[in-house]
């Protein structure tokens, strides 16, 4: 049975540094810390200015590892996408931004394999959800009134375009 250590971090998508907390105990494990940091940047490069949960699994006896990432939550995807520090905090009555149809179909390919819908035009539903909850708009309009034009196939061009990438990832 191989011994096996987990370190976990929080960093900002490829800026992993050797600094503390990850460098000492990168080198505690007795891994080439340089080299796992590279690794790190690399495997979270996509996620540039978002904040992504990193678990390094070391295999003590071959000190091999492997790098998981987890994906960034739907509500700071759709914060970063409109350069917001917070949700509103009273979504109703105060916007916090607007976002195009087309971003919201870009956070839902991200956040694919942390969704349970079968096809894209839920999983953009679901993150249409998660917009009207924080404040924002999309295509200038309450993120429940783009939903309901999806089920009238207002954008079936759009989602056409995309479609390729959801059944692909």
């Amino acid at each position: 049975m191989p011994k096996i250590k987990v370190i976990r971090a929080q960093i900002e998508g490829g800026k992993a540094s050797p600094s503390p907390p990850l460098g000492p105990a990168i080198q505690q494990v007795g891994l080439d810390v340089a080299k796992v940091v590279e690794d790190i940047n690399k495997a979270t490069e996509q996620y540039k200015g978002l904040t992504v949960g990193v678990s390094i699994i070391v295999d003590l006896d071959t000190m091999s590892y492997e790098i998981d990432v987890k994906l960034p939550t739907t509500t700071s995807l759709l914060l970063n996408a409109v350069g917001s520090e917070e949700p509103s905090g009273d979504p109703a009555n105060k916007k916090i931004g607007d976002l195009s149809l087309e971003k919201v179909i870009e956070i839902a390919l991200i956040k694919k394999k942390d969704l349970t819908a079968k096809t894209l035009e839920k999983a953009v539903k679901t993150i249409l959800g998660s917009a009207a909850t924080i404040g924002l708009t999309v295509e200038g309009k309450d993120p429940k009134e783009v939903s309901k034009e999806i089920d009238s196939g207002a954008y079936k061009d759009i989602f056409d375009k995309y479609r390729d990438k959801w059944d692909s990832s």
